[in-house]
């Protein structure tokens, strides 16, 4: 019966959590709708709800605003935009943090949450999973005196909240896993682990009852 349970769950659990999340985040942008004049907005032409069409709208949305953006004259209007944020004493703050952040994770060139990372915290001896975020710390750098690293080590399964750590270059061991890998370690606590790294042990283990 244990057995039979838990091959139920491992097949509806993950149904289930994929299946409201996205219900979730569907109905969130299908709330996005309601910017329209009513008279405009789909259920009012319509008669009656389509789901998703708020997905839709935000997906048309970015990309009008993107190509908008791009040329010389979306670039006068961001610019004119973000000098009248600048004078908002409150609002430039937060604007300018929230941009330079996304910028950061964005680019295409960044660095910022490309690397994961295996440095020993919060003592030696102890490793734990960190994400680069930057490699160029200014004055952070000139003052170290060293390379230095900025990171990040998430805490779990909330891998939202963590520290930020400031540390030497030499001290941080590069992993092959991607990021999505390493989200899905922490998330997981530990419990899954990266193809990679199980591909290896049984390689190593079949090389081993070879040799024997």
């Amino acid at each position: 019966m244990r057995k039979y349970i838990i091959a139920g769950l491992l097949v509806w659990m993950p149904l289930g959590i994929t299946f409201l999340v996205i219900r979730a985040i569907v109905g969130f942008l299908d709330r996005t709708l309601l910017l329209l004049p009513q008279n405009y907005q789909p259920d009012n032409l319509l008669g009656f709800h389509i789901p998703g069409l708020g997905v839709v709208l935000a997906v048309v949305l970015v990309l009008a605003t993107g190509m908008i953006v791009a040329n010389f004259l979306g670039k006068r209007i961001v610019a004119f935009w973000e000098n009248l944020l600048s004078r908002i004493p409150i609002v430039r703050t937060l604007y300018a943090g929230v941009k330079q952040i996304m910028e950061a994770v964005l680019a295409a060139d960044g660095k910022s949450f490309r690397k994961v990372l295996l440095l020993e915290y919060p003592r030696k001896g102890v490793w734990s999973l960190a994400f680069m975020t930057s490699d160029n710390l200014g004055e952070v750098q000139a003052k170290t005196g060293g390379k230095v690293v900025s990171v990040f080590v998430p805490t779990t399964p909330n891998p939202t909240s963590g520290f930020v750590l400031m540390v030497p270059a030499d001290d941080v061991i590069e992993l092959d896993m991607a990021v999505e890998e390493g989200l899905k370690l922490i998330i997981s606590m530990g419990v899954v682990v990266p193809p990679w790294q199980k591909e290896q042990l049984i390689a190593g283990e079949t090389a081993s009852e070879n040799s024997n």
